[in-house]
């Protein structure tokens, strides 16, 4: 199985028009459109996919992230932070047009819904947000890239694809990347994924 996508190059820079933050961006923010992406090779008898993005560089430490005027270092521990969750998506579709499942920032979060016939799940926007009057809310479907600006390491944002033998993983209301990878288990025939990097440090 294959993916790849025509908005950014594997294990190179994804551009600001699909990231959330932006140094040059209005009020810090970017485009947070969603790439382009596009997949293959899918083995036979699949009946079902599920998409993923996944910051795996995301600082452990959430007062270090609030604390801008201290730089985070490129060996501080690191967690996932999840920007996009899908399940479901449709045995027959095999990519997802830049922009076409977001184009701008919902504050608040972007509500359920459909992203390329399959079931939006909640990104981790969620959290992060959670308690924020002006900000906290229900964060579905894709938002992008926003590491902390001073934080040293480039991060790296991966995008799977996986195949799977089961029409639906019957998902309730909500779910997170987390719950789909734990209902997918013994049922993934296939995955391809790639990764673009995105970093607010200057230069």
């Amino acid at each position: 199985m294959r993916i790849h996508s025509d908005s950014f190059q594997h294990r190179q820079p994804i551009p600001a028009e699909f990231a959330l933050g932006a140094r040059d961006g209005k009020d810090g923010f970017g485009g947070n459109r969603n790439p382009h992406l596009a997949w293959g090779d899918a083995p036979a008898g699949t009946r079902s996919f599920v998409l993923l993005c996944i910051d795996t560089d995301a600082p452990t430490d959430g007062a270090l992230v609030a604390d801008a005027a201290t730089p985070i270092p490129v060996a501080h521990p690191r967690g996932d932070f999840v920007h996009w969750a899908v399940a479901d998506i449709p045995a027959d579709v095999r990519g997802i047009k830049a922009g076409s499942c977001s184009d701008g920032f919902t504050a608040k979060g972007k509500p359920a819904g459909s992203d390329a016939g399959g079931v939006r799940g909640l990104n981790d926007y969620t959290g992060w947000f959670a308690g924020d009057a002006g900000m906290g809310g229900r964060y579905f479907g894709y938002d992008g890239p926003y590491p902390p600006a001073h934080d040293l390491r480039t991060h790296r944002y991966f995008f799977r694809v996986f195949a799977l033998d089961v029409p639906s993983l019957g998902l309730a209301d909500g779910f997170t990347a987390g719950d789909a990878l734990r209902a997918m288990q013994g049922h993934v025939m296939a995955e391809a994924a790639l990764y673009g990097t995105y970093s607010l440090q200057p230069g």
